[in-house]
């Protein structure tokens, strides 16, 4: 069990890693093309790295429920409920941060709450885990097969009924101005659309339960040459499918389409098959510690992270913000794109240091 955790621990880390590397990217004439979101339809490096998150979070839903459910069915909603609602208030404290901006005649304001986006990155991994996490409790197996059928199926018939496939045009835009407002939502592809909309929150439940499952496919089989096989095997399923998909409803990581989920799905299976072989089967593992360290406070981590890229972005040097700046200084002896990503992880490793000193200092902040 200790190894098994500590895959939880060497994914999760993985992806906080790629996390810091594709926030602290700059832009495409600078930034490599797998750092950088695709713009609409079609998939990158950079893509892969929530679906992935929300995928560890199944995982680790595996891990912790049994031990929840020991202590009866209203403390475990209790404890659910609470998790939930931490998150998502630290989400939106991120998307507030730093709660202060310059008004129009140059006075430093408090950022009105009134234009504070609602739903975002740690708002969906909250609600992703609460819906995951009731479902298994009351449905064990069975119910989150059933959820994923239906919530693949049903978001594509949603989509293809009340809208179309377009930034503008879609389902998700229009529940999202209906419910939330356009002053609440995300305007960072010039229209107010939040990619982490209502209705794409749906299907994006299905990578946390894909997660669960497939943790639970390793602990009913044990690890060995068998079940690394047989979660390849799903893996290139999943993405066959994806691609078959993709033809009528295209990947979308911004739509969170059905076929996206299918494809990350698969890339994720595939990967915790290679881990599970790495960390469990191979002889040699020092390697992972790198890892390892990152996903032990994955959450902190995270919040850090993300503030000092806000930080990066606030502040201006010679008329460009400070991320800017660096990621030119680095630029200007190695090149663009190749000091963009020098810089990248020369950020990377000093949060690894901050990690690093945690964890020889058994800190750890979990919820």
């Amino acid at each position: 069990m200790s190894k098994r955790i500590e895959t939880i621990d060497v994914l999760r880390g993985l992806t906080v890693a790629l996390m810091i590397l594709v926030t602290i990217s700059v832009d495409q004439g600078e930034s490599y093309r797998g750092l950088l979101h695709t713009a609409w339809n079609g998939l990158t490096l950079a893509d892969v790295v929530f679906p992935t998150f929300m995928f560890v979070v199944g995982m680790a839903l595996g891990v912790t429920l049994d031990r929840y459910e020991r202590l009866g069915n209203a403390a475990l909603k209790r404890k659910i409920a609470t998790r939930t609602a931490v998150l998502f208030a630290c989400g939106f404290v991120i998307y507030w941060f730093p709660f202060v901006e310059v008004d129009a005649a140059g006075h430093t304001v408090l950022t009105p709450l009134s234009h504070a986006r609602i739903l975002g990155v740690l708002q969906r991994i909250a609600l992703g885990y609460c819906i995951a996490a009731l479902i298994v409790h009351e449905g064990r197996r069975a119910g989150a097969i059933a959820y994923a059928v239906v919530a693949l199926l049903g978001y594509w018939w949603v989509m293809h009924t009340f809208g179309d496939y377009s930034l503008e045009g879609s389902a998700e835009i229009k529940l999202d101005k209906l419910v939330l407002g356009e002053a609440h939502m995300y305007h960072g592809e010039g229209v107010a659309f939040d990619p982490e909309g209502i209705l794409s929150t749906v299907p994006a439940v299905v990578n946390v339960l894909a997660g669960y499952l497939a943790w639970e496919f390793v602990r009913a089989r044990g690890v060995n040459l068998a079940t690394v096989a047989k979660l390849l095997m799903g893996a290139a399923t999943a993405v066959a499918t994806a691609l078959a998909w993709n033809t009528v409803f295209p990947i979308n990581k911004k739509l969170w389409t059905s076929s996206f989920v299918l494809c990350t799905v698969g890339i994720d299976l595939a990967v915790l098959a290679a881990l599970l072989y790495l960390v469990e089967l191979a002889p040699q593992r020092s390697w992972t510690r790198f890892f390892s360290v990152f996903g032990r406070n994955a959450l902190i981590l995270y919040l850090l992270s993300g503030a000092g890229e806000v930080l990066l972005n606030a502040f201006r040097v010679k008329g460009q913000n400070l991320l800017q700046w660096c990621s030119q200084a680095f630029g200007s002896w190695a090149g663009a794109k190749p000091g963009s990503l020098a810089f990248a992880l020369v950020y990377l490793l000093g949060w690894w240091v901050v990690a690093r000193a945690m964890d020889r200092r058994g800190i750890y902040v979990r919820l």
